[in-house]
């Protein structure tokens, strides 16, 4: 090799060097580039859900089922550590022109081929799908499971097994489950635990049931618990007026119950709109009632016709990777009420339907809720929410409209707005308590397109609005709040006189179209307030 040989190789290789470490240090290192591919687990669809006539959805090459739904379809599986790539086939394969996938601070991009969509994550989320047209794509995606218990041995009780001999169908197997549910809850008790109903996949169509202590109800992938609207295998709870309806609570927990979960993969289902046009009867799907130490993981809860969850009057309960998926075209349909409780989390959660789907509320002993229900009404503290996903035509995330009893320290955090009519707010309507000390903090509003109460806005706070004496408001946080529409009516904070709304402190809120923070009430459109004070603004 000669000297001007070898120093242009030299050269060359520097420039090679030079340019790979610029490239490593833009994209990262080639092995940092891909995460190996998850482990996936795929949900059987139960046989009472039709499959999707819009979309395939396969996820690290399986197959995943989608099920058609009123107002959208659903996509259920879960993941482990590593990517899971996604692919998204529309039936009538013509080609993809648009599409977006929520939660948008994600920012996940797709590539498009085709009548073909796909994209790549990296861990467990809940996300919305938008593809041209065509109705929204939930896709739920939960952890998976660390903890599943076994199909039988000591302390489980198998509903399908004997003594218990439940089917999947239609026939009725009421009396099996709760048979097995006293049985497993009596050995917890004698056992020093909790003994485990086991419900393998199948339709079970049921009754009113009851929770008692030391009590694991574990529900497999596939696995649904099914509401028929029935009258006569139904327990009525409570009459709701404004329905003129009766209620039932589909399962609930005995008074002064402790030590209770329900676990797993599978479905509790109201099966709503049937239920309603048949018999006129409403369901609540799960009422924690009179207990403590609560833990709901997994679960999905389906088509009430009624608010659908219901902690009430309890202490010490977590919900963690639930789904709420209620209709658009039924009315009083919460997700998830907290009501006069307290020590309440709710962890890794979607909510979908025409009303709130997370929310608190606190009442009197003659409001319709309680008519039969013993005891004195609570006040409600320490609720927190955390890492949520909200779609309605009501409010994303809601303190009240009852506060008769005081609500305390009662915090929403990292929670996604994919659409709604307010985004979050308190409305104290009916009560003379205070809702104090609450704290809305990491929100991100995507959509802003429903009206409520003629409010089409991205924060609401206000009092009144019925003939009763009403209470304050007061000590609200906002923190790092992104708003991505703002809608159509001005944000309020919106006292009365004899209940105003006072300590109300803005942090960090971005308003569309701007690269910085708010520094005035203007900025943020806040131009409804009225009987209002001590409104701070922090950059």
């Amino acid at each position: 090799m000669t000297h001007t040989a070898g120093l242009l190789k030299s050269l060359a290789s520097i420039a090679a060097a030079t340019l790979l470490a610029a490239i490593i240090a833009v994209a990262g290192p080639p092995s940092a580039a891909h995460a190996a591919p998850a482990p996936v687990e795929v949900y059987p669809l139960a046989s009472a859900y039709p499959a999707s006539p819009d979309f395939v959805l396969t996820v690290n090459g399986q197959s995943v089922p989608v099920q058609d739904y009123a107002g959208y379809d659903i996509a259920q599986f879960a993941m482990g550590a590593g990517e899971a790539t996604i692919s998204i086939r529309k039936l009538n394969n013509t080609n993809i022109g648009s599409y977006s996938i929520s939660p948008l601070k994600l920012g996940l991009t797709a590539a498009v081929q085709g009548p073909s969509l796909t994209f790549t994550v990296t861990r467990d989320e809940y996300l919305i799908v938008k593809i041209d047209g065509r109705s929204e794509l939930v896709i739920a995606i939960d952890p998976l499971e660390t903890d599943r218990p076994a199909s039988s041995g000591p302390g489980v009780f198998n509903v399908t097994a004997q003594p218990y001999g439940a089917s999947p169908g239609p026939q009725y197997s009421t009396a099996a489950f709760q048979t097995a549910l006293n049985d497993a809850a009596a050995w917890g008790s004698a056992n020093g635990g909790q003994g485990t109903v086991f419900v393998p996949a199948g339709v079970y169509t049921l009754g009113t049931l009851y929770l008692r202590s030391n009590l694991r109800l574990h529900l497999a992938p596939g696995a649904v618990l099914k509401y028929t609207g029935e009258r006569e295998h139904y327990d009525v709870h409570w009459r709701k007026n404004s329905q003129q309806r009766d209620i039932t609570w589909f399962l609930s927990t005995r008074y002064s119950s402790t030590n209770i979960s329900i676990t797993g993969r599978g479905i509790i289902d109201g099966d709503g709109m049937a239920s309603v046009q048949r018999g006129n009867l409403g369901v609540n799907l799960l009422v924690p009632i009179y207990t403590d130490d609560f833990v709901v993981d997994g679960i999905t809860f389906r088509e009430s016709s009624s608010w659908a969850v219901m902690p009430t009057r309890s202490t010490d309960l977590q919900f963690r990777n639930i789904k709420l998926f209620n209709r658009f075209d039924m009315g009083e349909n919460d997700g998830i009420d907290v009501m006069e409780s307290t020590g309440v989390t709710v962890t890794n959660a979607i909510g979908i339907g025409l009303d709130d789907p997370f929310s608190t509320k606190t009442w009197a002993n003659h409001i319709d809720l309680f008519a039969k229900v013993p005891g004195d009404p609570r006040p409600l503290a320490n609720v927190t929410f955390d890492d949520l996903v909200s779609w309605t035509w009501c409010y994303g995330l809601k303190v009240g409209q009852g506060v008769f009893q005081q609500q305390t320290n009662v915090t929403f955090r990292n929670a996604i707005i994919y659409d709604a009519a307010v985004g979050f707010g308190v409305h104290h309507k009916y009560g003379t308590a205070g809702a104090v000390s609450i704290q809305f903090e990491d929100i991100d509003i995507e959509r802003i397109r429903h009206e409520n109460d003629q409010n089409r806005t991205w924060m609401a706070l206000w009092t009144g609005s019925t003939a009763e004496r009403i209470g304050p408001v007061a000590d609200v946080d906002l923190t790092r709040i992104r708003v991505r529409d703002a809608g159509t009516t001005p944000a309020r904070i919106t006292g009365v006189p004899g209940a105003p709304i006072t300590d109300v402190r803005f942090e960090a809120i971005r308003m569309p179209g701007s690269t910085s923070t708010a520094t005035t009430l203007q900025q943020m459109n806040v131009t409804n307030v009225s009987d209002a004070s001590n409104i701070q603004i922090v950059p």
